[in-house]
């Protein structure tokens, strides 16, 4: 059983991997672009999937890559359910929200949306939930960082400008999925 757990995490995460990468090469066709989000609707998804170069390609896939195996318990149907949520989630929030964004591409505001719903489940777990915790506080840290001293250097690495407000709005809608998930949970189980 936990070795058939395993392989399908590996396929799953291979699977997007080469997704991602496939859309990659036609990026302009699939990042956020205000102006024609509402017509070509797959944009609210593969904004987050592509990304400004292969530099932030491989960086965001790696951060994706390692959370499945740091967070055991992830079921890799709530994993897809979470990255086809807040994708879509994320790209509304830019377009009624935030009007002054005309272009986005890129995996990190559904990354940082994903640990932290991810996290916040794992906190249920008495074994886990140090862990959880830990991962929470660096997250809260790093947007603390970003929102106040900057993050020139990633910018410099990805060769385009981070958009924390991607990082910001992935984590208000993983804890809203994550308390959305933990009430169903408890009343269903009750």
């Amino acid at each position: 059983m936990l070795e058939q757990h395993f392989r399908q995490k590996i396929i799953f995460l291979a699977a997007f991997v080469s997704l991602c990468a496939c859309l990659q090469i036609f990026k302009d066709d699939f990042i956020y672009w205000r102006e024609s989000l509402l017509g070509e609707f797959w944009r609210l998804w593969t904004a987050h999937w592509v990304h400004v170069g292969w530099t932030h390609y491989f960086l965001n896939i790696l951060a994706f890559i390692c959370l499945p195996f740091i967070f055991p318990r992830v079921n890799i149907w709530h994993f897809s359910a979470i990255l086809l949520i807040l994708s879509p989630l994320i790209s509304l929030s830019f377009y009624f929200f935030l009007p002054n964004i005309e272009a986005y591409a890129g995996l990190s505001g559904v990354l940082h949306g994903a640990y932290v719903a991810v996290a916040c489940m794992h906190l249920q777990y008495k074994r886990e939930r140090g862990f959880a915790a830990l991962v929470l506080f660096l997250i809260l840290a790093k947007l603390v960082w970003e929102n106040t001293i900057g993050n020139s250097g990633t910018a410099q690495l990805i060769g385009s400008p981070v958009l924390v407000e991607a990082h910001l709005l992935g984590v208000i809608w993983g804890v809203i999925l994550a308390v959305i998930y933990i009430v169903t949970n408890y009343f269903r189980d009750s």
